[in-house]
């Protein structure tokens, strides 16, 4: 028996074992549909996939509850892939491997995807229960959230029949989550000319590797380094020093992680390999003392490759670069009232230069609507200097607190009859699909809410077990004395 099966509460841990099982990258998310489908048919509850993708699940109310107010649950199905360099999974085909480490659950040299599977799991898990008390309750699962939010931007209006939402893509426990950053993706591409590389040149391929990554909104704030900017830097240096030229450049591989890793060709004079090494081993101790407090595995190497046919000419070179180099990344500003949370951030997630294209993929994202317009404008003023094309898409805005909730004054009330404490309200950096729902469902009161789950966008993505018992003990409670319309 795996593990975590034997963790409590079995419903949801069980639950989230079965879906590990299922390949559920975003983007390829036909498996996990159909196997939510069949989870419902045999549980015995109404379910259908809708025009947007996402799986609705339907539970009728328990007898005598039928007055009580329906809750929409709500979670997403796919799952951030990421893997460690050494990793030959294959997220389209390959089960997660998941472990205990201590107080955690985790996956090994992958993503775990707790974020947001646990959230899924607690939906089974409701809708199997025959035990629970509740009104009728509504489960939606949406359709690859990590990469633009799509199931609940192309959600049907009038599809949805409850009165509240709970979101269970929180990842603090103890946290009600009220508000959320909106989000839109800035992509940047041009063309480039390309020049013949001189035979008597030497090919190296450059690589940064072995930062920890994460969440490009809830760890944005952790200064953790981006291997996209650092490979800026490198280059920068190589040209100046070594006469480096740049044959293509891959980094990063989400929007909305920030990048561990990135890889460079470069070409050098032949008399220019040792020279090249040693500025290497020189940034590499710098990048070491400037984030020594924040990263502790980073690799900067060089090693000998077949020498390209083509690389970039000079001038597009210098333009690229250095808009690369200027290019804004990280905490842009912290919200005035809340001077603890992040308000404005942009990520340079990801790099492709090779034969003649180059592409910038950066997720901007802000609570303020003037303020993400304004970081979208400083991306495009600095991009456009070097002749880039600036495009947005899949914009979404923030989600506006709403403090008299009733369902949040509701479950600080059980929080503290369950658990003896006060649970905390606040407002996330990272984008939730309530501000998307919102918009659709004015109507909707809403929450979120789940266990405590620390680097998710990462292979350190990790779920403290502990946290799993209570999150499913609170929300029975909720489901139990919701209240009458």
């Amino acid at each position: 028996m795996c593990e975590i099966k034997k963790l409590n509460p079995e419903s949801v841990w069980r639950n989230f074992y079965n879906l590990t099982r299922i390949p559920r990258p975003s983007g390829h998310l036909e498996k996990v549909k159909q196997f939510l489908l069949d989870f419902a048919r045999e549980a015995g509850v109404e379910a259908f996939v809708d025009p947007a993708n996402n799986v609705v699940m339907r539970k009728p109310a328990t007898p005598g509850m039928e007055n009580r107010k329906t809750i929409t649950l709500q979670a997403h199905m796919d799952m951030v892939p990421q893997k460690s360099p050494d990793s030959t999974h294959n997220f389209e085909t390959d089960p997660i491997e998941t472990w205990i480490d201590a107080e955690w659950v985790r996956a090994k040299n992958t993503t775990l995807g707790a974020d947001n599977g646990i959230g899924v799991a607690a939906i089974m898990a409701v809708m199997e229960d025959k035990s629970l008390k509740h009104g009728a309750i509504e489960g939606l699962i949406t359709a690859d959230e990590e990469t633009g939010m799509y199931g609940a931007n192309d959600l049907p209006k009038g599809e949805l029949q409850g009165d509240i939402l709970l979101n269970l893509d929180s990842e603090t426990w103890g946290n009600f989550v009220i508000g959320s950053a909106g989000g839109v993706n800035v992509t940047a591409t041009r063309n480039y000319k390309e020049e013949t590389v001189d035979s008597a040149r030497a090919a190296l391929k450059i690589t940064i590797k072995g930062l920890k990554g994460g969440h490009s909104g809830l760890e944005i704030h952790e200064g953790r380094a981006n291997a996209n900017k650092l490979m800026a830097r490198v280059l920068t240096k190589l040209v100046a020093d070594c006469s480096a030229e740049l044959a293509s450049w891959h980094g990063g591989n989400m929007h909305n992680a920030i990048p561990y890793k990135a890889e460079t060709v470069i070409t050098i004079p032949q008399d220019c390999v040792e020279k090249t090494n040693t500025v290497l081993a020189e940034l590499k101790s710098v990048f070491e003392t400037e984030y020594r407090f924040v990263e502790n595995q980073i690799e900067l190497f060089a090693e000998p490759v077949t020498l390209p046919q083509k690389q970039l000419n000079a001038t597009d070179r210098h333009a690229i670069l250095r808009a690369i180099y200027g290019c804004h990344n990280g905490v842009l500003r912290m919200i005035p009232a809340i001077p603890t949370v992040v308000e404005t951030s942009s990520n340079l997630a990801i790099i492709e230069i090779e034969k003649g294209s180059a592409s910038l993929k950066i997720f901007a994202r802000s609570s303020s609507e003037t303020m993400k317009e304004y970081i979208c404008n400083t991306l495009k003023g600095t991009l456009t200097l070097a002749n880039f094309d600036v495009a947005l898409s899949g914009s979404f805005q923030g989600w506006d607190p709403n403090p008299d909730s009733e369902i949040l004054q509701l479950l600080q009330q059980l929080y503290k009859q369950l658990f003896g404490e006060d649970a905390i309200v606040k407002v996330d950096h990272a984008g939730l699909e309530c501000s998307i729902i919102l918009s659709k469902y004015p109507h909707f009161d809403v929450v979120s809410l789940g266990p405590t789950i620390r680097s998710p966008h990462s292979t350190s993505e990790r779920c403290l077990y502990e946290t799993v018992e209570p999150f499913w003990q609170l929300l029975k409670k909720v489901l139990e004395e919701v209240p009458t319309k």
